[in-house]
């Protein structure tokens, strides 16, 4: 029996937007290279392989790759992949599916609007803060000048399955002029843990939003992502932590993805609570294709 394939694009309610994302079900018999191999050949951010239509545990066995590696967790590829378990294989509505990922279970919840799933939110692990790192050391990365840079608070990097480097910049246009110096970025990411770098503004493309987002990822063979759950989740732990709206809690609309033309919303929810963090991150999803691997 041939794997079925579905794509869709996840943090949107329109086509040929947001984050692409390929799902490929019946992947019990797929062996890692091959995985490897045809997450390669989608050429997506993200591939994901769900092992069976049969849940163990009510949770279902699922793996991430991106076109140069595995991934323990990944943002988009969990809301997505929820979103497909629930269309093609449960083919009901469900509160809530979960993802048995290699950081662990993680349950997605699900909110209806005329009968089909409108957002789901993903509740992410607990963070963890790391590194800072001095604002001179990305000058010449990320070919901005020493003022683009938000002195008011610390560059860090924050996990929650995935370390993220959160650089908070002034302005949008700073956001729009970053360009990133391949070779710097990966003298930095050599020596420090998180590969993924996300800057963001507090000026936005759509008045509706709070923040404008960028995510580059170049050592995961993504030059530039067009929504990043995962580092959101990040970033929702860190304007917590440090009170960025001027409360530790957070409810934000996020925009991403618009300098490569495919324009993504996240949601962010947060809430520092008993010296831990309650952290969701919310989108939408939209079906694209349905087919099958040969």
């Amino acid at each position: 029996m041939s794997p079925p394939l579905h794509t869709v694009d996840v943090f949107t309610d329109k086509k040929y937007t947001g984050n692409q994302l390929a799902v490929v079900r019946h992947a019990h018999d797929i062996d890692d290279d091959s995985m490897q191999a045809i997450a390669k050949e989608m050429n997506y951010s993200e591939t994901t392989f769900i092992r069976s239509d049969t849940p163990s545990d009510n949770a279902y066995d699922v793996r991430i790759f991106t076109p140069e590696a595995e991934l323990p967790f990944a943002g988009h590829p969990t809301l997505g992949t929820a979103f497909v378990i629930q269309q093609e294989i449960i083919r009901e509505q469900v509160e809530r599916v979960t993802l048995n990922l290699h950081i662990g279970p993680i349950p997605v919840e699900f909110t209806y609007a005329d009968g089909q799933p409108d957002a789901l939110w993903m509740t992410q692990n607990q963070p963890e803060f790391g590194v800072t790192v001095p604002p001179g050391n990305l000058v010449d990365l990320l070919g901005l000048s020493p003022d683009a840079f938000d002195d008011r608070y610390p560059i860090q990097a924050v996990s929650t399955g995935i370390p993220a480097l959160i650089i908070p910049l002034e302005s949008l246009q700073h956001v729009k002029d970053a360009k990133v110096n391949v070779a710097k970025y990966f003298e930095l990411v050599d020596n420090i843990e998180p590969k993924l770098l996300l800057i963001f503004a507090p000026d936005t493309y759509e008045e509706r939003n709070d923040l404008n987002v960028r995510v580059f990822v170049d050592y995961f063979g993504i030059p530039e992502d067009p929504a990043t759950g995962s580092a959101n989740g990040c970033l929702a732990a860190w304007l917590a932590k440090y009170k960025y709206f001027g409360d530790s809690r957070v409810s934000a609309s996020v925009e991403q993805g618009y300098e490569i033309k495919r324009p993504s919303n996240l949601l962010l929810r947060a809430q520092a609570d008993n010296g831990g963090f309650n952290i969701q991150v919310g989108g939408r999803v939209v079906t694209i294709t349905r087919g099958e691997l040969l």
